[in-house]
């Protein structure tokens, strides 16, 4: 399974993590999702083009790490 780890700099609170966190449970059920709020970054496992679309989706704006 691809891990993909994400920047999203305009995630600032625990409410954020909790959005984001919904967001990728929702359309990667069974995903591993280690989010660190304080370096704004999201580490998913399964197809990164479906997890940033759902980050975008609630309000976020991911960059892919390479």
């Amino acid at each position: 399974m691809t891990t993909t780890t994400f920047t999203v700099p305009d995630m600032t609170c625990g409410h954020c993590e909790k959005t984001v966190r919904g967001a990728l449970a929702e359309v990667l059920p069974g995903a591993d999702v280690d989010i660190d709020l304080s370096t704004h970054s999201v580490t998913v496992t399964g197809d990164a083009a479906t997890a940033e679309a759902a980050m975008r989706e609630v309000g976020y704006s991911p960059e892919r790490v390479e």
